[in-house]
């Protein structure tokens, strides 16, 4: 069953919106991922905890 992890973050820039798409990559056993720079919102849906995801970013 794959988890959903949401996650407020800072996107003030294309620099970090890159970085943070880098990062988020580098998961294994994602499935898919969102970043929503309106809401300032990181989306994560696969075999990942938050702790997992937080550690990249």
């Amino acid at each position: 069953m794959a988890n959903v992890v949401e996650l407020k973050v800072n996107l003030h820039c294309d620099k970090c919106i890159r970085k943070i798409l880098k990062a988020i990559k580098k998961i294994e056993d994602i499935e898919t991922y969102d970043v929503d720079t309106q809401l300032n919102k990181v989306t994560v849906t696969g075999n990942v905890t938050e702790e997992q995801v937080i550690r990249v970013l």
